[in-house]
């Protein structure tokens, strides 16, 4: 069993017991939290897709880390006109763990 859901602006595919790095939760570590966003959830051959969200559907997880992804550098250049720009960013994220998918 397997569920798509719709968190931060992207799409996943969780199923049970993944571990999964999404957009930044307000919420502690530990914590359970339901996402309720889902587009779809399969069973088997039994296919359930939202239009465009599952009626009833809910991916229950617990929350087990907030941290910072890889810095991403930034490079800007233009040839022959004296210029460069460096920069860099770092986005966050939550870890969490998935423990229930019900339709």
């Amino acid at each position: 069993m397997y569920a798509v859901i719709s968190t931060g602006g992207k799409q996943y595919k969780l199923a049970q017991g993944d571990v999964c790095r999404i957009e930044k939760l307000d919420a502690e570590e530990g914590a359970t939290v339901d996402l309720d966003k889902v587009l779809l959830i399969a069973d088997g051959d039994n296919i359930n897709i939202g239009a465009p969200y599952v009626d009833g559907g809910k991916v229950t997880a617990t929350i087990k880390s907030h941290g910072r992804a890889k810095k991403v550098e930034i490079m800007k250049f233009r040839r022959r006109k004296h210029h460069q720009k460096r920069t860099g960013h770092r986005q966050y994220y939550t870890e969490i763990e998935v423990t229930g998918i019900s339709a």
